[in-house]
């Protein structure tokens, strides 16, 4: 008995020798990254900002097989860069550490007496500690708009709470650039979008290093829906690159005439999906020559009216709304210190309370760049349009069946909301507070349910914008310290950077890093369906991008095909007005009828085809009321569509699929004084 049991011990010695050994040999050495939980750092710069959120970030998809997580849809991590580098003081990052990062502009010491950006947008003075690291007195803040609020370790707390898609929209202004007092370079647009893409490539190679080597950090710029789902998978944050800026592909206008053409829309587009954009605005707060803009209200707009004058040579013009969308009140309050800059005997004009409707739209070079964007695969945002250019965008998108639209912080006309989603698309709604976040969400959720769709937020930080104030320590609810991640996985505590500690209930939302904090108080205020429909926000965000890279546009079974119409308006010798202009594929050209009502257009297909779906893209004379119809010989026509309020534009008509070889726009109503008139007729069996 004695010698089996020690014939025992000795064999899981050597056992244990034998396994320990293969350890030394196989394992990591001591202090290495396998060492450390894959989430955390091996080489954090030192001091630095503490993340204060413990647990193992979740990874993989749900039982559905979907990624899980939160939507940034709009941020600006390195606005620190643009409108000429000292506008936003502080850096989301620094090789020389925190202390460099994290620092006031040179002008706004000692007592920020010359920080006049903050106070044009602050209010007050603009006197203000200007001490960021360590004491953090006065800055970051939800009502400080010219201080970083995205430093990286701020933005691996959000990260760390649940967030798994961050869209960083390179920004920028160069009116502003050119009026703002402190610079430090070039104020062209397009210089400032390459180098904030540069330094987010640069910012995620720091990261790297700082968890091990190239690919091991979670801060992740993605290219294509496949990779997001990847990162996602591995429990890490994909970073998809936008643009927002005022004049892309230097596309402005002066006095209505566009400064690019063509060319330079296809150059530029090219050049962004190189660096690794996929997402972006055509207009941004001044009319350019691809489209009208969305106003802005009170002083603010005042100020931005002022800088389209500088920009364009022209205010902001309106017109009564034709629809039940329409663009925000144009700020008719005194903004004094942007009005100075206006030329001797030049005024902000008066504007007539009953228009509400920018009279720009999307113009042609806007409608090349949108179909620009569709050829590559990307995707539009339609928030900052004027809603005749949006309303544009819509009906090009929609008679393509491409589903590439994103609406990201609250800036389209709600009345959009439901031809968004009709299309496959992706809204955010802007960080709003609690209170007002939650009933929005809550406003929209029948539409979430019926398309089957996630959330989004649009945090909008470093842009200028104004984040949520706190609701106080003594409100009936607030957030408890510490809390635990949507996911149930991590527990998240109050954040510390240097001697600052922040508290939601008491700062609000001064930085990125309380977006965990700021979720918990949108699940307090709004219940937990609100937060629920959030954490599906980074699956339906890939769809929207995944359903843009898959799309192909249907074949256009009436291009080039024999067409004959009732009439022909006859012009002059050297223009042709013909039907074959109709399906000729430019829309340079068009058909144009005589004018009266009982007119007709038609096309022969060639051969019995599949038909579900007409476009009709329209001139400025345009049918009120018509039908579509169909035949199989060219004699019997039978009804498949038809409308009695036709406004224009461009119209689909979708109906079951139904053979036919003949298709006719049989007009009933004209909308004009004059004819019809077609620049081009679209048939499709998709």
């Amino acid at each position: 008995m004695t010698r089996t049991t020690h014939s025992r011990r000795r064999s899981l010695a050597v056992l244990s020798l034998l396994l320990a050994t293969m350890a030394v040999l196989l394992g990591p050495a001591p202090g290495s990254a396998a060492d450390a939980s894959w989430w955390n750092p091996v080489d954090r710069p030192q001091p630095d900002s503490a993340i204060n959120v413990t647990g193992e970030p979740f990874q993989g998809t749900d039982a559905r097989g979907e990624v899980r997580g939160f939507v940034d849809a709009h941020n600006h991590i390195m606005s620190n860069e643009a409108f000429g580098g000292r506008l936003i003081c502080g850096k989301a990052f620094s090789e020389l550490g925190v202390a460099d990062a994290l620092k006031d502009c040179p002008e706004h010491y000692p007592d920020g007496s010359l920080a006049v950006f903050d106070f044009i947008t602050k209010g007050g003075d603009g006197r203000h500690d200007p001490d960021g690291w360590p004491t953090f007195e006065d800055w970051p803040a939800h009502d400080s708009l010219t201080h970083q609020q995205n430093y990286y370790a701020w933005i691996e707390r959000a990260w760390r709470g649940g967030q798994r898609v961050l869209v960083n929209d390179l920004v920028t202004n160069g009116v502003i650039c050119s009026v703002y007092f402190f610079k430090d370079r070039s104020c062209d647009e397009m210089t400032s979008i390459r180098l904030q893409a540069r330094k987010t490539y640069e910012m995620q190679d720091y990261v790297d290093r700082m968890f091990g080597g190239p690919g091991k950090g979670w801060f992740r710029i993605v290219t294509d829906s496949a990779q997001a789902r990847r990162v996602i998978e591995q429990g890490k944050l994909a970073v998809v690159l936008g643009v927002e800026t005022s004049e892309p592909f230097g596309c402005k206008q002066v006095l209505d005439i566009a400064q690019c053409d063509r060319g330079d829309i296809d150059r530029g587009l090219d050049e962004l999906h190189r660096l690794g954009v996929r997402s972006m605005f055509l207009c941004h707060k001044f009319d350019n020559a691809l489209c009208g803009v969305r106003f802005d209200e009170g002083a603010l707009g005042t100020a931005i009216n002022v800088g389209q004058f500088l920009s364009t040579g022209t205010f902001w013009k309106t017109e009564q709304c034709t629809g039940p969308q329409h663009d925000n009140p144009i700020g008719l309050a005194a903004a004094p210190a942007a009005q100075k800059e206006l030329p001797a005997g030049v005024t902000v004009p008066a504007y007539a309370s009953d228009a509400r409707c920018n009279t720009r739209g999307l113009t042609d070079l806007g409608e090349y760049a949108v179909r620009g964007m569709m050829k590559r695969k990307m995707m539009l945002e339609i928030d900052h349009m004027s809603v005749k250019a949006t309303g544009r965008a819509l009906d090009i998108l929609e008679s393509e069946k491409y589903p590439g639209v994103i609406s990201s912080h609250s800036w389209m006309d709600l009345n959009w909301t439901e031809r968004v989603y009709g299309l496959g698309g992706f809204i955010a709604q802007y960080m709003h507070g609690a209170e007002g976040f939650s009933s929005e969400a809550k406003r929209t959720d029948a539409l979430r349910e019926k398309y089957g769709v996630g959330y989004g937020y649009g945090t909008d930080m470093n842009g200028v914008g104004g984040w949520p104030g706190p609701r106080g320590a003594d409100t009936a609810n607030p957030v408890r310290y510490p809390f635990r991640s949507t996911d149930g996985g991590s527990v998240i505590d109050r954040q510390t950077t240097g001697q600052r500690t922040w508290d939601l209930n008491t700062d609000g939302a001064s930085h990125y890093g309380l977006v965990p904090d700021w979720i918990e108080d949108v699940r307090l205020v709004g219940g937990q369906g609100v937060v629920d429909d959030l954490f599906r926000g980074a699956e339906s965000y890939l769809d929207t991008w995944d359903g843009s890279e898959r799309h192909r546009a249907d074949v256009n079974l009436a291009s080039h095909a024999p067409a004959a119409a009732s009439t022909t308006q006859w012009w002059n010798p050297f223009v042709s007005y013909a039907p074959g202009r109709g399906v000729d594929g430019d829309r340079g050209t068009r058909w144009a009828s005589e004018w009266n009502d009982d007119q007709w257009f038609r096309v022969d297909l060639g051969a019995p085809q599949l038909v579900k779906r007409v476009t009709l893209d329209w001139e400025e004379a345009y049918g009120k009321a018509y039908r579509v119809e169909v035949s199989e010989d060219g004699t019997t026509w039978r009804t498949v569509w038809s409308t009695t309020a036709g406004d224009g534009g461009l119209d689909t008509a979708r109906f079951p699929g139904t053979t036919a070889r003949h298709v006719r726009i049989q007009g009933v109503q004209r909308g004009t004084g004059w004819g019809y008139s077609l620049h081009e007729v679209g048939v499709y069996s998709g």
